[in-house]
């Protein structure tokens, strides 16, 4: 049984340390690069966006940040979109359904809002990511597709609500 709720502020370290493992150790991100810190900043997240948490037996073992488009943390949604971004699942929580969990609460969360679509960033190397968005029916978008930073190339993946 996988639960969803909105991280706490007791919950803030664990969730950025999370993060941060999965993104560094996966090696989407180096150690020394700025972007660790961004997703370590989890109360920042928070505050500005809408961290959520997965749990199993009572373990944290995945989250996702929802960024409405006038959020900062929000860099791709248009009006009636809701953006995800910095979805991790620990290692050890991998193909127990966590990731899929995750996704179909921000789905879930859209529609509930009336929203017209969600939208991500992805690299092309976050295959397994990618089978999760592939799934859920997100389709890629290449004329939104960005670089946040130089060297950095970024996927648009779509999925349209109504």
């Amino acid at each position: 049984m996988i639960e969803i709720r909105r991280v706490s502020p007791d919950e803030y370290d664990a969730v950025g340390a999370l993060t941060v493992d999965v993104y560094v150790g996966g090696g989407f991100v180096e150690p020394d690069d700025p972007y660790a810190e961004r997703l370590r900043d989890t109360a920042t997240r928070d505050k500005h966006a809408e961290v959520v948490v997965a749990l199993a037996d009572g373990e944290i073992v995945g989250s996702v940040t929802l960024a409405e488009p006038a959020s900062r943390f929000a860099h791709i949604a248009e009006k009636g979109e809701l953006e995800f971004r910095m979805l991790a699942v620990a290692p050890s929580a991998r193909g127990r359904g966590v990731g899929s969990a995750l996704v179909r609460h921000v789905l879930d969360t859209a529609y509930d809002r009336g929203d017209r679509a969600v939208v991500l960033s992805t690299q092309p190397d976050m295959v397994d990511a990618r089978r999760i968005y592939d799934r859920n029916g997100f389709v890629p978008v290449p004329e939104r597709d960005w670089a946040p930073v130089p060297g950095v190339e970024l996927s648009t993946l779509v999925r349209e609500l109504v």
